[in-house]
């Protein structure tokens, strides 16, 4: 069964703050970017990995990658992102090998998800054919409205928030996002669209240490785990 992971790091990320794109932000010495295709790539159940950028980092980023000896000689390629992160997922849906039967959607910030993580997620999508992980909320969750005001509060024990890894067969993904171009639809992540195709969605319990890198403190934190061995 062979397997492609789509790595979306086409945004800006500037609420990292500082002048470099957050796919290159150094964490411990090494890029984000490198530390999220360290652990794609030595997950075996992954055969290969498009990694989708920006179009204007496509010199730099190549250069980066072929000048790297852990990643140098994997199974990747590259291709220009779009406007929207769907948008860029969907173009690196064009890429897919013509034998690829899974695909995996994961963060260029998220760093330290597992090979285990993934291992699940993917037998989950070829059993059931779309699963994410995520974890339950742990925090109270309020709806409010535009001027501040509380409008309800929806029951805790039902709400999960999803991260990614996120997979699919091939055909679920493919078609949920043809559909969404076509409607014009934008969602926030890819089970959205899949969820609205008509095809449900399995979730599978995440890890915390599976954070997205989204502000300076998420460096400061991820650095520290490092140090201390928490993480590789």
């Amino acid at each position: 069964m062979r397997t492609t992971a789509i790595v979306v790091a086409a945004g800006e990320g500037r609420r990292i703050g500082g002048d470099v794109s957050k796919t290159y932000v150094p964490i411990a010495g090494r890029s984000l970017v490198l530390r999220t295709l360290d652990r794609i790539l030595s997950t075996p159940a992954i055969n290969d990995v498009v990694l989708v950028i920006a179009p204007d980092d496509f010199e730099r980023c190549e250069k980066l990658l072929r000048g790297d000896l852990d990643i140098s000689n994997r199974a990747w390629s590259l291709q220009s992102g779009g406007a929207t992160r769907q948008q860029s997922v969907q173009r690196g849906l064009t890429r897919l090998h013509t034998a690829t039967e899974i695909v995996v959607i994961h963060d260029g910030a998220r760093p330290f998800a597992s090979a285990g993580l993934f291992h699940r997620c993917i037998a989950a999508a070829a059993d059931k054919g779309a699963a994410v992980v995520g974890l339950p909320a742990r925090d109270t969750i309020k709806f409010v409205t535009a001027d501040g005001w509380i409008q309800s509060t929806p029951e805790r024990k039902s709400l999960w928030e999803i991260q990614t890894p996120q997979a699919f067969r091939k055909d679920v993904i493919v078609a949920a996002h043809e559909i969404a171009a076509c409607e014009g639809f934008e969602a926030t992540d890819d089970a959205m669209l899949v969820e609205r195709s008509g095809q449900p969605v399995f979730v599978l319990e995440g890890e915390r240490l599976n954070f997205k890198i989204t502000v300076p403190e998420d460096v400061w934190l991820s650095e520290l785990l490092i140090r201390a061995g928490r993480v590789s």
